[in-house]
């Protein structure tokens, strides 16, 4: 039996302790569909991805980011639950290894999206060895929602509405109070009541394929767009707005190369399954929230790859290969020009698809195994026909340990 299947033998049994001390029955556990406040809120696993719908959904507005560390904080919108004291008040949280990010309609990064933006998430709790205190307000009262800690998802209102088939009816425009009155749309029928949106003389405004004026908002238009200044002053302040599919397919196939370009700098991002240390064989499942044509690469050939450094006489030079580096939780590399150990991708298939994974799956070759080549542990992975350069020194953990 391999370490990675006692490890998860072992947390399974645990968790079925755990729930028959508790007297709750395995499997059951609180959502935002089933408030019980009976049950207990799902506890994440280690090397598990977890179910589906298990998260709690918390929005609010960005206001603080460490994109190194892909941690953030969110002044979390209003509701009616919240006492008046509480209102406004914020949420420390740092991205899940499998956490995902989309912006404008696809896959992102923590920095490609502006302080200020308006954001929907979705949270599991801290670790319960985890011991830091919340961000505090007034008269040291915290959020609500504060120990919500761990993300695994963010998007933005662009990507939250577009992925579920909705989009903004546009109700009426009055240019002389800065207001716009819109309703949520889903398959053509209006869902809510309209809300009252602001707009600023800074609002862009984008159509076609360039930018417009705010007079080019008109009544009966279907649009997109994000907001900032949440919470504060009603609904929010419209930042950007994209009037037409034109405008919004470019917006996302703009922020689609964008990702590209920001994996192929880093790796491709999964954690290890299992280990196979006589054969030195390394098998990893790679993460979500990845744009899957990026996977089609791993197939690619390249005989005499950048920087190559661990070619081999048992190397099938006409065969896929690749790199492996060793990474921390938080997708951060130490030096993945000099750190790479790798050869030759064995196998590359499918596993079941679960909320966090890509569903893909590869068995690489390697020259030599690494202390960090162990069963749970995040790694980046860099296609043989990816170019490898130095990452900006920031980004490299070599050094701090």
């Amino acid at each position: 039996m391999t370490s990675r299947r006692l490890s998860i033998l072992s947390c399974t049994c645990l968790c079925l302790t755990v729930a028959v001390l508790s007297g709750a029955e395995p499997g059951k556990f609180r959502t935002d569909d089933n408030p019980d406040k009976a049950l207990p809120w799902f506890r994440l696993i280690e090397g598990e991805f977890p179910p589906a719908n298990s998260a709690h959904a918390i929005s609010g507005e960005l206001i603080q980011v460490d994109h190194l560390e892909r941690r953030f904080r969110l002044r979390v919108d209003r509701d009616d639950s919240q006492q008046a004291g509480h209102l406004d008040l914020p949420i420390d949280a740092a991205m899940l290894p499998y956490g995902s990010i989309y912006y404008h309609g696809a896959p992102a990064a923590l920095q490609d999206i502006p302080l200020g933006t308006h954001l929907h998430g979705k949270f599991y709790q801290k670790d319960p060895n985890d011991k830091s205190a919340p961000p505090a307000g007034a008269y040291r009262r915290v959020n609500a929602d504060a120990a919500f800690t761990r993300c695994f998802q963010l998007e933005d209102d662009f990507s939250h509405y577009a992925s579920r088939e909705q989009a903004w009816k546009i109700d009426a425009v009055n240019l002389a109070e800065n207001k716009l009155t819109a309703t949520l749309q889903a398959k053509g029928a209006g869902v809510g009541k309209p809300k009252l949106f602001d707009l600023s003389t800074s609002t862009r405004v984008l159509s076609e394929n360039g930018f417009g004026k705010l007079d080019a908002l008109k009544a009966g238009q279907t649009v997109q767009f994000n907001l900032t200044w949440a919470t504060l002053y009603g609904p929010g302040r419209v930042q950007e707005i994209w009037l037409d599919e034109t405008s919004r397919r470019l917006a996302t196939e703009q922020q689609l190369e964008r990702h590209r370009t920001h994996i192929r700098d880093r790796g491709l991002p999964g954690w290890i399954d299992a280990v196979e240390d006589e054969p030195q064989i390394v098998t990893i499942t790679f993460f979500g929230g990845v744009d899957p044509k990026l996977f089609d690469e791993l197939r690619g050939i390249n005989e005499e790859p950048h920087g190559w450094p661990f070619s081999g006489r048992e190397d099938d030079p006409l065969a896929p290969k690749g790199g492996i580096c060793v990474a921390r939780e938080t997708l951060m590399t130490y030096d993945p020009v000099n750190d790479r150990k790798g050869g030759n991708i064995l196998h590359i298939g499918k596993v079941p698809l679960e909320p966090g994974s890509s569903g893909v799956q590869i068995k690489v070759k390697c020259c030599q195994l690494l202390e960090g080549f162990r069963p749970n542990r995040v790694v980046r992975f860099y296609p043989a026909t990816w170019k490898v350069n130095a990452l900006p020194r920031e980004e490299q953990f070599h050094g701090r340990e």
